[in-house]
């Protein structure tokens, strides 16, 4: 890490490995010989059509993803799929089950009411969304079209350690925050979608897979736009895509592979998260406030008690080169974004500082 460039903790737009930077840097204005940017370049070119394919078959290697699923770069966001999923899925039975852990799924359940009967099949709203529920506490209904879940929960630190047990309900899944930090079983899911904002690229490509059987069920009055089996059609390109985004993804995908691919990834994230985790275990001023069996390895909320104090720590955290660091206006506090391009270094340098700033403030 460069002294001009700071550990960022965002939780999104979050920070972009410094190599992948340097890389796209480099090819802003002749990408491969073109003499042209990748933002500059047509869609349908042949030198943008070789960036597209290999970055999908990278993510397809990557994330070992099977034969009968399509990969789709769309737009939107993940927001933008909480409409999309149930226009195209809530056909089947006109009901879906959702498991509210969180904001995000909140606002998906919200969203899939307009299209459906959606049963609340678990929520932790009443403990302020500090645990994920376990299976034998999800009330599934065996008819429901799908069920939907949020895999990570960026604002209050929770992640899902188990892919629930639904039968024959399509799961519809959003990885947002954690896709790519380890490896995934695809097979398990109907339809997995995440904003790359997060782990993969800057914000403006959603990450789409969706399973080969689930296409051609969306509602009569589905935008084209949205419908799952046009973008498979027309391999995410009915209009142009985010096409740089495209290519900064293609990017990272690179780098997860210079470091060992998934499953280097997943031990590189859990050290660190450990690191801040035990340190919280240790501290008789900073507290977590999730229940240690659902704790994301992502995103690390973390208090004083002392809500003044808690600003003061951000604001002297800010000039010690630690940005980002308050906590979501809903719940206060701080909170550490930990995501891949964090380095193991970045997590050091927090640690040191919350450790000095315990020892002042006692």
């Amino acid at each position: 890490m460069t002294k001009e460039r700071v550990f960022n903790f965002s939780a999104g737009p979050s920070m972009l490995p410094l190599e992948v930077l340097q890389k796209a840097g480099s090819e802003i204005t002749n990408y491969k010989g073109s003499g042209m940017s990748v933002m500059e370049m047509s869609h349908r070119s042949k030198v943008f059509m070789d960036l597209f394919d290999e970055t999908k078959a990278d993510l397809k290697r990557l994330l070992d993803v099977p034969d009968n699923y399509h990969i789709l770069f769309l737009q939107g966001g993940a927001s933008l799929q909480f409409a999309m999923a149930p226009m195209n899925l809530m056909t089947a039975t006109g009901k879906a089950d959702y498991a509210i852990t969180g904001n995000f799924s909140n606002l998906a359940y919200k969203e899939g009411k307009k299209f459906g009967v959606c049963n609340v099949a678990a929520t932790t709203a009443p403990a302020n969304h500090t645990y994920i529920p376990a299976q034998s506490e999800l009330k599934l209904d065996k008819d429901a079209s799908y069920f939907y879940y949020c895999a990570n929960n960026t604002i209050y630190g929770t992640e899902w350690k188990y892919i629930p047990e639904t039968g024959s309900v399509p799961i519809v899944c959003d990885m947002s925050s954690n896709m790519m930090s380890k490896p995934v079983d695809v097979s398990k899911y109907g339809i997995i979608f995440a904003g790359a904002q997060k782990n993969m690229a800057p914000a403006g490509v959603t990450l789409v897979i969706v399973r080969d059987d689930l296409l051609g069920r969306e509602m009569p009055t589905t935008p084209i736009m949205m419908s799952y089996k046009t973008m498979v059609d027309k391999d995410s390109m009915h209009n142009t895509p985010p096409c740089y985004n495209i290519y900064m993804l293609g990017l990272v995908l690179k780098w997860l592979d210079s470091l060992g691919g998934l499953k280097s990834m997943e031990k590189i994230k859990a050290e660190k998260a450990k690191l801040l985790y035990d340190f919280l275990a240790e501290s008789s001023l900073f507290k977590s406030p999730v229940r240690p069996d659902s704790r994301s390895d992502m995103n690390v909320p973390f208090v004083t008690g002392d809500e003044a104090l808690d600003k003061r720590f951000v604001k002297e955290a800010e000039a010690a080169g630690l940005v980002n660091l308050a906590g979501h206006r809903t719940v206060g506090g701080m909170r550490a974004s930990i995501y891949n391009a964090m380095p193991i270094e970045g997590v050091k340098a927090l640690v040191e500082f919350m450790k000095d700033f315990e020892v002042k403030n006692k």
